[in-house]
């Protein structure tokens, strides 16, 4: 069945082959070599990948043999990215595909060996730090030169235009407008700075590539290739293609299962939207809103733990918290919007009275249910078990419960695979054929259960053994590295398909693509964190954070939502060139500060992670917005339609996730902050659920029946209450109630674990600025006294009478990322106030106002008046 006005769309149509040619240029390079020119890049990307598992695993330490520091793991890090980058990635359109120009390899040798050269000088630039030779300068500006242009290449030139930017800024400060201007710095300073220090390309955010982004994008690779993938698309199928609008339901579902182990948003889309589209069309979804749920719901892959976008790992190091409270932090938001997006859908299969896909035999809806359960709750069983199974074990057996474990899953594995050949293997459909009915549920979920269990392993490691990002993504890919050899094998011997050796020798290949197809899926992304770190190396040479939180507060004459709504826009206008990695490191270096400074001048002391995860949020919106989103340009090709408009209506859709960052920097609630029992999480989730649902509704002009003006307002009204309570429960009572700064000690003792605590302070900056603002102080796990406890977040207080100053801030701590220096003086404590009603009550009248907006729609529902198709586009 398809829309005639589909067929006016149908002049854009991207085959195949160009698809695939769209993720190559985005993600791996478009260049595509024969002969051995292939095999040197297919071994250059191997050895990528074997090096970042060798530095990742313990065994250099336990060998004492290929020991590298920080530094030297980066240089190499970078080395490989660059060399990749100029054999991958082809200069210009016109440039040749299937060979590797001499020119190109020339400059990928050069770029190779100067961004080896941290690595391979190391000892002599140790014995003359900030006295560079002409050697080490020549290294840095050609080094420089040639990732600008590696850049151009896997990021396009906006990201180049950005570098050099601020690049002329260091060179021509004292050139620049007043608010902005500043000494200025010489060649010798400022490439010594940007390329033989670690304050600049080899920086944190390479850092941060180097130690946990790659391991996480090789996992993702690898299980990708595994399969897991189409096991994830159809199971969703199945589960939901029989509901109203059932196609889109499972491409939402699909691409948040995908989201689960793949970092990428354009992977994501056409893994995903070459399944899911044609089917979403063939049920009655207009091109462009079948484009655009894909589009929607892939970019989101990125904010669903375990394994997010390349940018959460960055906040690792930015905001100084571990990667399991990233996750913790990340998992309602995601989880919100993606139950908003399968609202979205489900209304526009109303507005449209769309159908599903039938079956092939019809199921009782209570079989359904039961076999979807069983199959679910025993996983959960079996993660159960395993759980408190490892926890006893542990206790057991000591230092031999690794080899128990490990024997343990061995065992569960092969247990699984064996009830898994019961059923038929897995098949995706052909670009260009249908399916009339819908695979059936119980077989298709038991075919693939074993893809779960590296992903359990990682999350085991993560969270129970509380294992560093890195050596928890170690332990679980070289889980899934042996999954993969070993899978076709065993399916081949449960199976009794024969062929045992054929089977094994594909199980190797299948691993040596995983690998180079990890390898290259990271050129992009290593490329990206080392030119944002010239922006970085700005920020830290010349001082121009100061100067932006001067012009931002200008600009925005102090006002909070006009700031936010600013760092927005910016993030919007980035978008547009940059990556989302980029992206981010880009903005919250420059604005993070400025909001949380201007914040707590304001009196509303924002959490570093809620103003990170702010312009993460907005950051994604680089793969959506038009002209230049290329995750919507993917779904385009797919569903024949117009690039553009499948892009604006993709961020339409993507309104639902822009909307959350607003409300979670007012209500830190909705990333788990200051949560302090069952009810209140429970009350958390399904509020913000219901308000995510009723903004859906609002922006959709559908809640049960198609909605007037005044009833959308009115629904508009709902969903901010629901997020935002505390905005009306403050006009009645005052929210907080001043403490003496002298009860610092016991408020700090008596706090609950992993409360925080609203201190004012003042005093004179380093940089000779009063300062007077408020900071939120995290305080962790309980600990034998007040001082220990602050200690943990590096900061030393001492009470001289009726005052309490700070005495010392440790470097690198979260006390120094909150701002605080020596000298400060604590001013005041604030607490919640007593006499204040909680401000959950507000929801009272919410819900009343939402039941006031069904009962005015629901006479119009029994009319059912025919519904009136899309106009033609």
């Amino acid at each position: 069945m398809t829309r005639p006005d589909d067929r006016k769309q149908d002049s854009f149509e991207l085959s195949d082959e160009e698809l695939k040619k769209i993720v190559a240029e985005a993600d791996t390079g478009g260049r595509r070599p024969t002969g051995l020119t292939a095999r040197l890049l297919m071994l250059t990307a191997l050895a990528w990948s074997l090096f970042q598992l060798w530095i990742a695993s313990p065994l250099p330490f336990s060998l004492g043999v290929f020991v590298f520091n920080d530094t030297e793991a980066r240089a190499i890090h970078l080395a490989f990215a660059v060399f990749l980058a100029f054999a991958a990635y082809p200069a210009l359109k016109r440039s040749p595909r299937d060979y590797v120009p001499l020119h190109d390899w020339a400059l990928a040798a050069a770029g190779a060996f100067c961004a080896a050269y941290l690595f391979l000088f190391y000892a002599e630039l140790a014995t003359r730090p900030g006295l560079p030779t002409d050697a080490d300068m020549a290294a840095a500006v050609v080094g420089l030169l040639l990732l600008l242009e590696a850049a151009r290449r896997a990021l396009g030139l906006p990201m180049v235009i950005l570098a050099v930017v601020f690049l002329i800024y260091i060179f021509f400060g004292p050139y620049m407008p007043e608010v902005i201007s500043h000494r200025g710095a010489s060649l010798s300073k400022g490439m010594s700075h940007m390329w033989l220090t670690t304050e600049g390309v080899f920086g944190v955010a390479v850092g941060v590539s180097t130690s946990f982004i790659f391991l996480f994008v090789l996992f993702g690779a690898l299980l990708e290739t595994a399969g897991a993938g189409a096991y994830f698309i159809k199971s969703a199928i199945a589960l939901l293609g029989h509901m109203r609008g059932g196609p889109a339901k499972a491409a939402v579902v699909a691409s948040a299962s995908t989201g689960l182990i793949s970092g990428s948003s354009i992977a994501n889309v056409v893994t995903t939207g070459t399944f899911t589209i044609p089917l979403m069309k063939s049920v009655g979804y207009r091109s462009d809103k079948a484009a655009s749920v894909e589009v929607a719901s892939s970019v989101n892959g990125q904010i669903m733990p375990p394994v997010m976008g390349a940018a959460a790992f960055l906040m690792v190091e930015y905001v100084g918290i571990t990667y399991i409270q990233v996750m913790k932090h990340a998992i309602l938001p995601a989880l919100i919007s993606y139950i908003a997006l399968f609202y979205i859908v489900h209304l526009e299969a109303l507005k449209m009275d769309l159908k599903g896909l039938p079956r092939r035999e019809p199921l009782p809806w209570q079989q359904a249910v039961i076999t979807t359960l069983m199959t679910f709750s025993g996983l959960v069983v079996l993660s159960a078990a395993v759980y408190w199974g490892f926890g006893w074990i542990k206790d057991l057996f000591g230092d031999a419960a690794f080899l128990v474990v490990g024997l343990l899953m061995l065992g569960a594995y092969i247990a699984i695979v064996r009830y898994g050949a019961k059923f038929p293997e897995l098949h995706m459909e052909k670009p260009g054929e249908t399916m009339e009915y819908l695979p059936e549920i119980g077989p298709t979920l038991k075919s693939g259960l074993h893809f779960l269990l590296p992903v359990a392993a990682l999350i085991w490691n993560l969270m129970v053994e509380q294992l560093s990002p890195a050596l928890s993504a170690f332990w679980a890919t070289l889980f899934l590295m042996f999954i993969l050899v070993t899978q076709r094998p065993l399916f081949a011997l449960f199976r009794g398909t024969g062929g045992l050796g054929a089977a094994a020798r594909e199980g190797f290949s299948d691993l040596l693509s995983g690998l180079v197809t990890g390898a290259r899926n990271m050129i992009g992304i290593a490329i990206a964190t080392a030119t944002a770190g010239i922006i970085v190396g700005t920020v830290t040479l010349t001082g121009i954070g100061l100067a932006m939180t001067e012009l931002v507060e200008l600009l925005s004459g102090g006002n909070l939502m006009v700031m936010l709504g600013l760092v927005a826009v910016i993030c919007l206008v980035l978008g547009m060139g940059l990556p989302t990695t980029a992206n981010y490191i880009v903005v919250s270096t420059l604005m993070a500060p400025v909001i949380v400074d201007l914040g707590a001048q304001s009196g509303l002391l924002v959490p570093l992670i809620a103003v990170h995860m702010f312009v993460f949020y907005f950051g994604l919106m680089a793969d959506v917005t038009p002209p230049v989103g290329l995750a919507s340009y993917a779904a385009a090709g797919i569903a024949k339609s117009d690039p553009i408009k499948t892009g604006l209506t993709a961020f339409g859709y993507s309104a639902r996730t822009a909307i959350l960052p607003f409300m979670f920097i007012f209500n830190t609630q909705l990333l788990l902050i200051g949560i302090g029992n069952v009810f209140q999480l429970g009350l958390t989730i399904v509020t913000a659920t219901v308000a995510s649902m009723m903004f859906a509704a609002a922006t959709q002009g559908f809640f049960i029946a198609r909605s007037r003006i005044h009833e959308s307002a009115l629904l508009l009204l709902v969903t901010f209450t629901l997020f935002r309570p505390g905005f009306w429960m403050d006009m009645l009572y005052p929210p907080y109630e001043e403490i003496p700064p002298t009860e610092l000690t016991r408020l700090v003792e008596e706090a609950p674990r992993n409360a925080n605590l609203r201190v004012w302070v003042e005093g004179l900056s380093l940089e000779g600025d009063d300062v007077s603002k408020g900071v939120l102080l995290p305080l962790g796990d309980k600990a034998d006294s007040a001082s220990a406890r602050l200690a943990r977040m590096g900061l030393t207080v001492m009470t001289l009478g009726d005052e309490v100053q700070v005495a010392a801030v440790r470097f690198g701590s979260q006390a120094e990322k909150l701002g605080l220096e020596q000298g400060f003086a604590v001013t005041a404590i604030e607490l919640p106030s007593g006499e204040r009603p909680a401000k959950e009550w507000m929801f009272v009248p919410a819900f009343a106002l939402l039941a006031l907006v069904w009962a005015m729609q629901k006479p119009r529902t029994r009319r059912k008046q025919p519904v009136a198709p899309p106009p033609a586009v």
